[in-house]
């Protein structure tokens, strides 16, 4: 089994923080996100923590449920 690189929990770290930050600047609550995506709320609270490698599919759905496009969702740098 290999152990997450530093640079990998960084990057999903900057990943969760953007989601919630998208989150909250449309006030839309994690369980109302979680709801738009079929993602149960602990799982939500783990991916904006950034303690859990999301798949792509996973990303298309939050980016779905966040109204932006998965290209949006993704610009960020970390």
């Amino acid at each position: 089994m290999k152990v997450r690189e530093k640079a990998d929990d960084i990057f999903l770290q900057a990943l969760g923080n953007r989601i919630a930050s998208i989150r909250k600047e449309k006030n839309i609550t994690q369980v109302e996100l979680g709801y738009r995506c079929d993602i149960e709320k602990p799982n939500m609270r783990r991916i904006e923590a950034g303690n859990t490698n999301p798949s792509i599919l996973i990303l298309k759905k939050i980016a779905a449920g966040l109204s932006i496009s998965l290209a949006e969702l993704l610009n960020f740098t970390n």
